[in-house]
């Protein structure tokens, strides 16, 4: 849960502080404070005084919010349009409308993706009445003849429409991230672009949102009931999903899903979403945040100009009824494939309610990775799997969940006790006096790293705007938080944590819930991919100010130093705040020794002869300081980062424990056994068994680096003693040091004070070399309860080659990435064939390995067949489109162009190079390259290295729902087993090096 509580620290600032009812108004107003201007241009705004982030915050004449932040970090600007309009004002029969909304915002206007409106709209007007008449009708028989009416009416639509063109002109711009999401109270429209593109940007947006054209939807809705079947095939979202209805259960934060019904998504209603469209989608309920390299005044213009005529109407949000009171336990259950799990969840009050800033405390007293009362009573000293605490608020409420996984020989009631103990420690006042300032201080260290990141501090604005919120109040609240004292704690927590909470169990077991749907024969629509509206062809002729690429000389941007004990320093100057990050960097990982990792994952439960293993992450915490010892395939990284002030008792304190642990056989027989309960939990992942174990079978067969492993029974023979001493002989191998912060004289200092090593430092062991297997011919398949199936083509193709680098990425982005990608829309846009497929040529990661090739698609299984020969025909015959490829090329240069590498990140980026054997910043030679390919160039790479490739196809899927024979069409088809994939249950000699 470490990875999920480093999220959610991140994104925590930005769910915090709503204006209405919010009681911090008062405490801080005198600390921060509104202040009103005007700029040189006569528009009005507001700042807020002691802003790390520099907002301006304008409200348009027409009630248009617009966000504006200053970071001249990159020449990008992060920009996201906000709606306040979410699934919880979905109609309760129409479930699903505004995220479906959210897909079809991309299908264009009256100007954008069409040929002829006028004659388009008259036959959208037909597939509307169709779609009531479908919406009506009660036989399925009249139904479906109704369907296949809309069929073909829709492919007569489709000659008049161009698919995808929105994304043609984003992406031309070389946007980054171009997506869209919809929750609770929000839709948000999200791209990344370069600076210079801004007016194109706008132009395209204030056209985008200015009406909405449904174009394209039976094909999109078809896209859409994939995702919902993804989310069948989600545990964890159903898991969720009944933790939500059993907390709100006359709200329909807990009635009704974003996704939405299935009933409801195949009966939709064109005029139902258009309405909801009308109502919402307008400027007094949305906003535009713009993060970035831009200039205040220049900027605002620009989008008033823009957004400035829309018009505004009066919009009422529904109010709903107030839950009653929780007073007992509630229990759910929810069935499925995957591991065991526990959710424990509270409601609580909604933002801005004085309950947001103590839960939000309080949660992580409970966990935050290092020293909350979870982290170290129950992860810690191993009493649970896994187990963490997060929140959530939304308008009317919030959540506070406790998480937990069972170990092999508990029960999710066993974990359910442990897990409200810790709440109980709290309500006694069983905690550390110091424990609130140090979890204040922790979420102060994280909102310097988050409002340094232009995307980041974009996302925090868009919390203020969605739930209302004043930017000073959410400002302010972290100094509230420190006001709290331990007794304020102690006694909310006795009033609000009680047996008012809903449990939900996530039991292995078949979901006999399960929604399966005919594949329902569409058409393939037209494209008209080298087609173009009257409104590309202008956008096409704006003037672009030119934005240069700039590449880094490594060997001046990286300084070095050395050790007294002769250790290179490789170091980069911090200029952003008074935060560090050092690493001791040793050659040699897992293909060098493979109990390095053993030792490292059972240090991370050790303390010393002074301090026991929960003392000593209280002192990290204490100091603001966290360690990590991470090792990989051919790296193993001894890491420590925190406040500079404090890298010198940091190191400290870490050098004592590395030279001082002492092993602990209990602790030890608890890491074996949660190694063995993480292997049976991660046969239960699709995604662990596809993307890890299949994958690696498809690249390697029996003999990879993935079922070299130590058996279970192994483990358990090894002797603690060894694998801490393991740990302690780094210190005698060779070694290297990078350094990310201020004032490396009084760094390198603190290494010649507490790293001493010697001056005969030992080499790596030899490191074991797994062969790349020739692929071809076979289909892995691993059958696994899911309404979807799931496979990837996969093809070795020839060895690394820094000259191809250039080509690739140019292909991927024309081919096989993106949302205007031709893979995207033969699949998803026109064939309807799945909600996610896409392909790439992979460049290997090391200098000797081999590039590859892969193609992946996730669909219902009845659509398996047609869905495969569709991608593998565009792996075949690569459709050529002069136009799309012009955009492509333009983009990947412009993304390029845009690109910054910047602190730490050039050290690292390096490495990467280095490993390739290549020793300057080969974007040059790209950019280069790729300014002078031309659609001819990349169909000779597709001849060269994509076309006639043979593929090993790895799937996953439910034998009983997909077609065998059609597989084995694709080679001989063998069925995996599970442990022989990952070689849990194997003796190591099967192993052949």
């Amino acid at each position: 849960m470490k990875i999920i509580k480093s999220i959610l620290l991140l994104l925590l600032i930005t769910t915090l502080s709503n204006c209405k009812n919010s009681s911090s108004e008062t405490k801080s107003s005198n600390e921060i404070k509104i202040e009103k201007h005007t700029d040189a241009a006569g528009f009005n705004y507001e700042t807020i005084t002691n802003d790390p982030t520099g907002l301006r915050l304008y409200t348009l004449d027409n009630g248009l919010k617009v966000y504006l932040g200053k970071n001249e970090e990159e020449p990008k600007i992060q920009t996201l349009i906000a709606v306040r309009a979410g699934s919880t004002y979905d109609p309760a029969d129409n479930t699903g409308l505004a995220h479906y909304l959210e897909h079809m915002v991309f299908k264009g206007t009256d100007e954008i993706g069409t040929l002829d409106f006028e004659k388009e709209k008259e036959i959208i007007k037909q597939i509307s009445d169709l779609y009531e008449e479908h919406k009506a009708a009660t036989d399925e028989e009249k139904k479906k003849e109704i369907y296949k009416k809309i069929d073909e009416v829709s492919q007569e639509a489709s000659k008049l429409s161009i698919a995808n063109e929105y994304d043609k002109m984003v992406n031309s711009l070389g946007a980054e991230g171009t997506n869209a999401f919809t929750s609770n109270e929000q839709t948000v429209y999200v791209n990344k672009i370069p600076s210079n593109e801004l007016d194109k940007w706008l132009k395209v947006e204030s056209e985008r949102f200015s009406q909405l054209v449904l174009r394209l939807f039976h094909t999109e809705l078809e896209a859409v009931y994939e995702e919902f079947n993804r989310g069948q095939d989600s545990d964890g979202r159903k898991q969720y999903y009944a933790l939500l209805e059993g907390l709100f259960p006359t709200h329909p934060y807990g009635t009704q899903t974003t996704i939405g019904k299935s009933e409801h998504l195949k009966n939709p209603s064109m005029e139902a979403i258009h309405a909801y469209f009308d109502k919402y989608y307008v400027p007094n309920n949305m906003a535009v945040i713009l993060v970035g390299d831009i200039d205040f005044d220049n900027t605002i213009k620009k989008v008033d100009d823009a957004f400035g005529k829309y018009e505004s109407k009066e919009v009422s949000h529904p109010k709903f009824p107030e839950e009653t009171a929780i007073t007992t336990p509630i229990k759910k259950e929810v069935f499925g494939p995957t591991a065991e799990s526990i959710y424990v969840g509270f409601r609580t009050g909604g933002y801005g309610t004085e309950e947001e800033t103590m839960i939000t405390l309080i949660d992580y007293m409970l966990a935050n990775s290092q020293a909350g009362l979870i982290d170290l009573n129950l992860n810690q000293k191993q009493l649970v799997q896994n187990a963490s605490s997060f929140t959530t608020f939304n308008n009317d409420y919030g959540m506070h969940i406790l998480f937990g996984m069972p170990k092999a020989d508990q029960t999710l009631d066993d974990v359910k006790k442990l897990l409200l103990s810790e709440i109980e420690k709290i309500k006694k006042g069983e905690f550390d006096d110091w424990l609130i300032d140090a979890v204040v201080n922790d979420l102060k260290l994280s909102r310097i790293t988050q409002f340094e990141n232009a995307s980041s501090t974009a996302y925090a604005y868009l919390g203020a705007f969605v739930h209302f919120a004043d930017w000073k109040d959410r400002l302010a609240m972290l100094d509230d938080m420190k006001k709290i004292t331990k007794q304020d704690v102690i006694d909310f927590a006795k009033k609000h944590y009680g047996n008012n909470y809903v449990e939900v169990h996530k039991i292995k077991g078949e979901d006999k819930n399960i929604v399966k749907v005919e594949n329902p024969g569409i058409t393939p629509v037209e494209l008209n991919r080298d087609k173009e509206s009257t409104f590309i062809q202008e956008f096409k002729k704006l003037e672009t100010p030119s934005l240069q690429p700039k590449f880094i000389d490594f060997k001046t941007a990286i300084k070095s130093a050395k050790t007294n004990s002769g250790l290179s320093v490789s170091y980069i100057e911090n200029e952003n705040n008074d935060l560090f990050d050092l690493s001791i960097i040793f050659d040699m990982g897992q293909d060098h020794d493979k109990q390095i990792p053993i030792a490292a994952g059972y240090f991370d439960y050790l303390g010393t002869d002074k301090y026991s293993p929960e003392d000593l992450k209280k002192e990290f915490y204490k100091l603001g300081i966290s360690y990590s010892v991470n090792t990989g395939a051919d790296r193993t990284y001894v890491s420590i980062s925190g406040l500079k002030e404090n890298l010198d008792a940091g190191l400290a304190l870490f050098e004592d424990l590395w030279k001082n642990a002492v092993p602990d056989q209990e602790a030890y027989n608890k890491f074996i056994d949660k190694i063995a309960k993480g292997r049976q939990d991660g046969k239960t992942q699709k995604g662990n068994i596809l993307w890890n174990g299949l994958f690696n079978y498809g690249k390697y067969g029996d003999n990879s680096r993935l079922r070299n492993i130590f058996t279970i029974a192994e483990l358990k023979a090894m002797n603690p003693q060894d694998l801490v001493d393991k740990i302690k002989g780094l210190y005698d191998y060779k070694q290297r040091i990078f350094y990310y912060g201020k004032d490396v004289n009084n760094a390198i200092t603190a290494l010649d004070k507490n790293h001493i090593v010697g001056s005969d430092l030992k080499e790596y062991p030899e490191k074991t070399k797994y062969v790349e297997k020739e692929t071809g011919g076979n289909v892995y398949f691993v059958d696994y309860d899911m309404v979807q199936s799931e496979m990837i083509f996969l093809a070795k193709g020839s060895e690394f080659d820094p000259g191809k680098m250039a080509a690739s990425s140019l292909f991927n982005t024309y081919f096989g990435s993106g949302l205007s990608s031709i893979v995207f829309q033969e699949i998803r846009e026109s064939k309807s064939l799945a909600y996610s497929a896409f392909s790439a040529y992979s460049n290997a990661s090391e200098k000797g390995d081999s590039n590859y090739v892969y193609a992946y698609i996730g669909t219902q299984a009845n659509k398996m067949p047609e869905a495969v020969d569709a991608m593998m025909d565009l792996m075949t015959n690569m459709p050529e489109a002069e136009k799309q490829f012009n955009q492509a090329k333009e983009a990947t240069l412009k993304k390029i162009a845009a690109q910054r590498i910047t602190k730490s990140n050039i050290f690292w980026t390096y490495e990467g190079l280095k490993k390739r054997g290549i020793d300057n910043d080969n974007r040059e030679a790209m950019y280069n390259a790729i300014k002078d390919m031309s659609l001819a160039d990349l169909k000779t790479f597709f001849n060269e290295n994509i076309k006639g490739e043979t593929y090993n196809v790895l799937v996953i899927g439910n034998k009983k729902d997909v077609d065998m024979k059609a597989l084995s069409k694709l080679g001989e088809v063998q069925e995996m087993d599970i442990d022989f994939l990952f070689n849990y249950e194997k003796k190591n000699e099967d192993i052949k090096l």
